[in-house]
């Protein structure tokens, strides 16, 4: 951003029907960036606002900086109300089931005969294709896209520990809208824009298609990968605290060596380089463990620090909160909630001219603007 106090997105309205994360991630992302984000609820309001366990924290996370409007769409009048505010809209946003949007007469083809500027998002399971009619979640096409299959141990698929690709997929819409407003400003028309969960994943394990494709071995997965560096790996430290550890050159193993106190060890034969240490790993791990279990976490990890080696602790999702760095360099905000609370939460992770996009305004409660965004309807739409 520049040093103004103006937003990159203002003067940008996007209407969005949306619930879980991916959806509400893509319209977030625009809002922080200074888009006004109307997002209309049903009657009772979004039923992600009452997730229960790993789901009670999604819509505090991804419906920041919104407008909450509550229209029934499957009534007249709420439907009309709907299609007159898509039309004095820039962006509309879509996150539900296959079928569905255009069972309700509010699918890209239908609605962009009566507004050609509108750009319509789609957040789906699937791209067109074979696949494009089934329902997906993220675990979903994480199993389906090879990210199981590289995450856990042999015969062990496991899910990444977050919602890697529907935050993805909400990424890739809103990178998707940006393109598509520049290019309205050329040619005068909107456009479809379509982002999906299993292509997000695919992409994540492009990586490792290519690695088959250039060796013609199937990539193992990684707690059995064969380590391109010798000392990449986490150690069980003094009370049972661990650290990871990674020293990815010979500089760097000589330098291991002498924070940990063994000089010795960078001269032994068998480790004179690195393809020579990976050759030997398990026994210089089992070395170098039997080492470490001596130290103290915090103790090696300000040695390592000082000396330039990769390390880290290993931090719980909720030890973030304190987190000395996002604390001091603005990466966690205060922000009230919609029962009138407070929270601190995460913000968009880039700067733009210095600035970090930060909350502008109350997380809405259910229906909290509907007075305010309806007042604007003529009864006329515009496109």
């Amino acid at each position: 951003m520049s040093t103004s106090s103006r937003l990159p997105l203002e003067g940008v309205r996007v209407i969005e029907f949306t619930h879980m994360v991916m959806g509400p991630t893509c319209g977030m992302i625009l809002a922080d960036l200074g888009a006004e984000v109307i997002k209309i609820e049903p009657p009772g309001g979004d039923k992600t606002r009452k997730l229960p366990g790993l789901g009670i924290g999604f819509f505090r996370t991804f419906n920041r900086n919104k407008k909450s409007v509550v229209l029934d769409i499957n009534t007249p009048d709420g439907h009309a109300a709907a299609e007159e505010l898509i039309g004095q809209c820039d962006v509309m946003l879509e996150n539900f089931r296959p079928g569905l949007m255009q069972k309700l007469g509010l699918d890209y083809d239908t609605l962009s005969k009566k507004f050609p500027r509108l750009i319509y998002v789609s957040h789906k399971g699937f791209l067109p294709g074979p696949y494009e009619k089934r329902l997906a979640l993220d675990e979903v096409v994480q199993m389906m896209g090879g990210l199981s299959y590289m995450t856990g141990p042999a015969g062990r698929p496991l899910r990444a520990g977050t919602s890697v690709n529907d935050i993805m997929g909400g990424m890739f819409g809103a990178i998707g809208v940006l393109a598509a407003l520049r290019e309205r400003d050329f040619t005068g028309q909107g456009q479809e824009v379509q982002s999906a969960l299993f292509e997000n994943c695919v992409f994540l394990a492009a990586q490792h298609m290519q690695q088959y494709a250039m060796t013609h071995e199937a990539p193992p997965p990684m707690p059995s990968r064969v380590s391109a560096w010798s000392v990449y790996d986490v150690f069980t430290l003094a009370n049972d605290e661990q650290l990871f550890i990674g020293a990815v050159s010979d500089r760097q193993f000589v330098t291991l060596c002498d924070v940990i106190g063994r000089p010795d060890l960078a001269s032994e034969p068998q480790f004179a380089d690195n393809a020579m240490r990976v050759a030997v790993r398990p026994e210089l791990l089992a070395r170098l463990g039997d080492i470490v279990k001596h130290h103290r976490a915090d103790d090696l990890a300000a040695k390592l620090e000082a000396a330039g080696i990769p390390y880290a602790h290993i931090v719980r999702p909720d030890q973030l909160f304190d987190d000395p760095h996002l604390k001091q360099s603005g990466g966690l905000v205060p922000m009230q909630t919609d029962d009138g609370g407070t929270t601190e939460v995460v913000l968009l992770p880039l700067t733009m001219g210095g600035r970090r996009p930060g909350v502008r305004q109350a997380l809405a409660k259910v229906g909290e603007h509907t007075q305010e965004i309806l007042s604007r309807l003529t009864g006329r739409a515009t496109a």
